[in-house]
């Protein structure tokens, strides 16, 4: 179809999501412009697994080999009793996974990654736009920010995360809440790392009945390994994101567990903990001219480390939505979006809340097979009722 090139876009957030909405929007030849809250981005540590599913998307936006060559290609996903040692499961990606899924199993930098993402962008870029209030009169939308300034858009695609503005526009105020979990986050790397490098697997998951440790080099030289746990803690009573922790709350935390876990603890030099948030299933995904994706759509924990991977399967299916039904009716691109991406973001969702994926020996291939732009798009319930979906405790 023709691309209305008038139709202003408002991507609001620049994360992974409404980064890869963004480039696809504008390889696609739509207008767009992306507004960020951050005066800029770091490359914090911070590690992030990319799966075939979306390494087919990167493919689409020429991304692809460039990811590809950065990041660390594991053999295999080993879940690992984090007492004993013993191998619950070995499933198999390297060459595997680009047999018989279509593309490369990768593990990488978050920053790194997001660097190639936010390239395309160029100037359709604003940082330091902190969003103050929406106004949606029904045949445009103001947005208005806190450093003053002001914008006009024909539709605004909410990806700013678990504590969207845009989310709030839609239902109102609500707060999100504590799942009961923390997650702990350490980068190992130099002389640290070369002590214990022949014990370290490129991707491995350290588990018992509660808590678990997953474990990943960030490159393709392998001169960084991440870790992030999951650690049951009552309570969270820190007003900032995250608070810094320590070796000591680790050897704690992990006590008991495998020579190889405790040697991870020994290497760490600098650890934080960020709190689990979980908010309620949401009733609608869209509302007039605005449409969500990613966690401020549906959060949910990293245990299946496909949170990202969903926010960028959301973009796809967005931005293919809005190409093969138009933007005119955006009404109807907006159901036939939420249509093709509910059951899919609801499963995995589940899943990870649950913490339950790869644990022992299964076919993840439904997951990782999956292409955004393989079958044809469901059509959605004419009288469908607000969609309502389970988040695993």
């Amino acid at each position: 179809m023709t691309i209305d090139k008038k139709t202003r876009i408002a991507v609001i957030g620049a994360g992974l999501g409404g980064a890869a909405v963004a480039a696809l929007l504008k390889k696609e030849g739509f207008n767009v412009a992306v507004y960020e809250q951050a005066d800029k981005f770091e490359r914090l540590g911070a590690g992030i697994h990319i799966g075939p599913n979306v390494m087919k998307i990167f493919r689409r936006l020429g991304l692809e080999e460039r990811i590809s060559l950065m990041g660390s290609h594991p053999e295999f996903w080993f879940s690992r009793d984090g007492l004993t040692g013993d191998y619950m499961s070995r499933i198999e990606l390297g060459q595997y996974a680009l047999d018989n899924y279509g593309a490369a199993y990768i593990t990488i930098h978050r920053g790194d990654l997001h660097e190639v993402m936010l390239s395309p962008l160029g100037s359709d870029l604003h940082f330091g736009k902190k969003l103050d209030r929406i106004e949606d009169s029904g045949d445009e939308v103001g947005l208005f920010f806190t450093d003053g300034t002001e914008v006009q858009a024909d539709i605004v695609i909410g990806a700013d995360g678990i504590n969207s503005k845009v989310r709030e526009c839609l239902l109102g105020e609500e707060e999100p809440t504590y799942s009961g979990w923390v997650a702990h986050r350490a980068l190992i790397t130099g002389a640290r790392l070369r002590e214990f490098q022949n014990e370290f697997e490129p991707c491995v998951k350290w588990w018992t009945e509660d808590r678990h440790m997953m474990v990943y080099y960030t490159t393709g030289k392998q001169d960084e390994y991440y870790y992030v746990t999951g650690v049951p803690e009552a309570e969270w009573n820190h007003d900032a994101p995250w608070v810094e922790s320590s070796r000591e709350e680790m050897y704690s935390a992990f006590d008991g567990y495998h020579s190889t876990v405790q040697n991870l603890i020994e290497a760490t030099d600098y650890v934080t903990k960020w709190p689990l948030k979980n908010r309620k299933p949401l009733p609608l995904w869209s509302s007039n001219r605005l449409v969500l994706l990613g966690d401020a759509c549906h959060p949910m924990k990293p245990h299946m480390a496909q949170g990202a991977c969903m926010a960028i399967e959301d973009a796809a299916m967005l931005v293919r939505c809005m190409v093969e039904v138009g933007v005119d009716d955006y009404e109807t691109t907006f159901k036939y979006y939420e249509a093709n991406r509910v059951e899919r973001a609801s499963k995995v969702q589940a899943i990870s809340n649950a913490n339950t994926w790869l644990k022992t020996q299964e076919d993840p291939s439904w997951c990782y097979g999956y292409d955004v732009y393989a079958d044809a798009l469901k059509e959605p319930q004419q009288e469908s009722q607000p969609a309502q979906h389970a988040v695993a405790e």
